[in-house]
């Protein structure tokens, strides 16, 4: 008596792997346990929808929703045995796939998903969260803009004004690039006021004070400095003109050029693995107070004022480029053009020279000199027109480099203040660089 085998074949890839991890991190559980499914959800649970479809988006590189059921179809028995022996395809219907969507798209309950996925991450892999990178960014196209919609017209960081945009605020864990904290915000709003919602969920997610957050200078708002400080958490970044003045800065250079500060070099190993100088810099201490609500905070802040070499010998080039370029369109207004009426007096002239100075940035940098000629031309008779003596007169202009104000500007070059409020003796000012 002979009996008929049946082999399906179906490929594993890396389908396996994938759902362990992610059940290992309990990830289907914690979005049945802070989600709220529909009255009329049947079958697998919202979890482990969802967490299919995810392996199905790391697998295939694909986010598209109606190309999920084929794809279980194909693998049913690999999903039965690695997620859950009641797996039909018809759970990745697209129809089932946009409700689990839909159901992830209440804020409330993201947040304190994002929370316990974090706190289970960080107890799972035991990361030790010292250092947070914050940052925002945009994304703009051809969407329709409503009234209450997230796609608006703001400040477009692409250059384009006409279109409507959204705003990313990420949180993330350094230097895994661990994303903490992803909030989608509404084009219109300013970047400085999305960092303390960012900084805030942070601290819900890891129940943790005490840690650096690092990001650029729209985190370094007065107000989010201070919310920082009160809260015993440290920050670093840049500086922008509006919070140090460029005399604020010259004041903090002028012991360096009467040699009265010493810098500190900073290096670190080039390509070839041989240490080589970067920056030097100093720092300062500086003694801040804000009022957050109805109190007030204190707190010092050491000011680092650092000159990148790499940025100051490119900063001297483009000097140097913006007096050439000054110096030769200076001289060509000594030359007369075709359809072009010469200068006919020095104010005229002095106005032209002027305004290129001011185009070039390089205004003091150089010094005009106008000189006027006057001279009589024989014009000779011709015709019924009688000979006569014309008067002309002659506008020049000559240009030279002030050799002291270019090396003014020179030294101050390449500086750049950075601030933290992290100790010295837990940030070095060369790790701080």
């Amino acid at each position: 008596m002979s009996e008929t085998l049946t082999v399906t074949i179906e490929s594993a890839d890396d389908i396996p792997v994938l759902l362990a991890s992610m059940s290992h991190l309990g990830l289907a559980e914690l979005v049945d346990e802070h989600f709220r499914r529909h009255g009329n959800w049947q079958g697998l649970s919202p979890g482990g929808v969802l967490t299919g479809w995810l392996a199905y988006v790391l697998s295939e590189g694909d986010h598209r929703l109606n190309q999920v059921q084929g794809w279980a179809a194909d693998r049913l028995h690999v999903l039965q045995t690695t997620l859950d022996a009641k797996v039909r395809a018809l759970d990745f219907s697209d129809d089932r796939l946009a409700s689990g969507l839909n159901m992830l798209s209440d804020d409330n309950e993201w947040a304190a998903f994002e929370r316990a996925l974090n706190q289970r991450t960080v107890r799972v892999y035991d990361l030790t969260a010292k250092c947070v990178r914050l940052d925002s960014t945009s994304a703009s196209g051809h969407w329709e803009v409503t009234e209450d919609g997230l796609f608006q017209f703001g400040h477009s960081k692409d250059h384009r004004p006409d279109l409507p945009q959204v705003k990313v605020m990420l949180a993330t864990l350094d230097p895994l690039g661990m994303p903490l904290v992803t909030q989608v915000i509404f084009g219109d709003k300013a970047d400085d006021p999305l960092y303390i919602p960012a900084i805030d969920e942070v601290r819900a997610s890891l129940n943790r004070h005490g840690l650096l957050y690092v990001g650029d200078c729209k985190m370094m708002a007065l107000a989010t400095r201070a919310h920082l400080a009160s809260e015993s958490d440290y920050y670093l970044g840049p500086m922008v003109l509006i919070q140090v003045p460029q005399a604020t800065i010259e004041t903090y250079l002028q012991p360096v050029w009467e040699g009265q500060q010493a810098l500190t070099p900073i290096s670190r190993d080039n390509l070839t693995k041989k240490s080589a100088k970067i920056a030097e810099g100093f720092e300062r201490l500086e003694q801040l107070t804000a009022t957050l609500g109805d109190r007030t905070v204190t707190w010092t802040e050491r000011r680092l004022i650092v000159r990148s070499l790499q940025h100051t010998a490119a900063a001297e080039a483009a000097l140097y480029k913006r007096l050439a370029h000054a110096e030769a369109a200076i001289a060509a207004l000594n030359t007369p053009k075709q359809s072009k009426t010469p200068f006919a007096d020095v104010a005229t002239l002095q106005k032209a020279a002027e305004a290129l100075l001011k185009q070039h940035n390089v205004v003091g940098l150089l010094t005009l000199t106008y000189t006027e000629t006057v001279q009589k031309r024989h014009v000779r008779k011709y015709g019924d027109r009688p000979a006569e003596t014309r008067t002309e007169t002659t506008v020049q202009v000559s240009v030279q480099r002030n050799a002291t104000a270019i090396q003014s500007v020179e030294r101050s070059l390449g500086w750049r203040v950075y601030a933290t409020n992290q100790p010295a003796v837990d940030l070095s000012f060369e790790q701080a660089v």
